[in-house]
């Protein structure tokens, strides 16, 4: 017999909840699973569909642990999927749900910094990312940077002596040229101008944009009457407001540079796939 840690969770279809969907809206917005707490929710999620969404976990073998433990759910609804995504990504960092695992700030939040010629992992604690240039990829600490660099340098038989990640033998080639995984950039057998030029192509793709905007800006969105207005500045998210002229009561202001945001905005802004209205000129 199993050890009672370690029994699997038995699911049963969670027949107290039934009354809590008689007010979910087919609607997107967010959802808060909460348990016995009156503070600390166990879950929050988004959907373009709260109501489709809340009975998709109900069905959800895999979640049993989680339906047991539920008593209510609650919803916020938006007039989009962007404020969605704003709105869970905020909530999630504040109230720290038990069952969620991703959205958690990141104390170590780190890019990889190229300009041509030196190369460093460089973190957002100590650099502004949203005006920084030559920045690539967003990362939740240092290793994870290093290990992206090692990944682009054995695709591209680049040198690790060179990148900085490992110290070159003095006067002698790095060990990776003699198993031929280096193409010599350490030795002089390729110009250190073609092994930089190879990594600058690689890592373009991972570019992170730098902040357009003379200041803030705010992104409309509307659905069936509602219409809200997402206030971003330097990719923060500084919060939605229902009319413009209420912009002056947000007292949050843009101290650090916010993954989050910058994720699930970048490429609606830079692809003018939202609309944008510029607030400071």
């Amino acid at each position: 017999m199993m050890p009672p840690e370690k029994m699997p969770d038995i699911y049963e279809y969670p027949a107290h909840l039934r009354t809590e969907l008689d007010e979910l809206p087919a609607a997107p917005g967010v959802y808060v699973f909460h348990g016995d707490s009156d503070t600390l929710p166990l879950y929050i999620g988004k959907s373009i569909n709260i109501r489709a969404r809340v009975l998709s976990h109900l069905r959800t073998r895999k979640e049993a642990k989680l339906l047991r433990q539920t008593r209510r759910i609650t919803f916020i609804e938006t007039a989009g999927e962007i404020g969605a995504l704003l709105l869970e990504a905020r909530m999630i960092k504040q109230q720290t749900p038990l069952f969620n695992k991703r959205l958690r700030r990141s104390r170590q939040l780190c890019s990889i910094h190229f300009d041509g010629n030196l190369i460093e992992v460089v973190y957002a604690r100590e650099v502004d990312f949203s005006t920084t240039p030559d920045l690539y990829g967003l990362f939740s600490h240092r290793l994870a940077a290093i290990n992206a660099l090692k990944t682009i340098a054995d695709e591209e038989k680049l040198c690790l002596g060179v990148l900085g990640i490992e110290r070159l033998p003095a006067g002698r080639a790095c060990f990776r040229y003699a198993l031929k995984k280096c193409a010599g950039a350490c030795c002089g057998k390729e110009p250190v101008s073609a092994h930089q030029e190879r990594l600058a192509i690689r890592l373009n793709a991972m570019k992170l944009n730098c902040w357009a905007y003379p200041g803030k800006i705010a992104i409309k969105e509307s659905r069936q009457g509602k219409t809200e207005y997402h206030i971003i500045h330097h990719w923060f998210y500084l919060g939605t407001v229902a009319d413009l002229s209420e912009v002056a009561t947000l007292k949050q202001v843009a101290t650090n540079f916010d993954s989050d945001g910058y994720k699930i905005l970048c490429k609606p802004i830079i692809s003018n796939g939202v609309d944008i209205i510029p607030l400071d000129e």
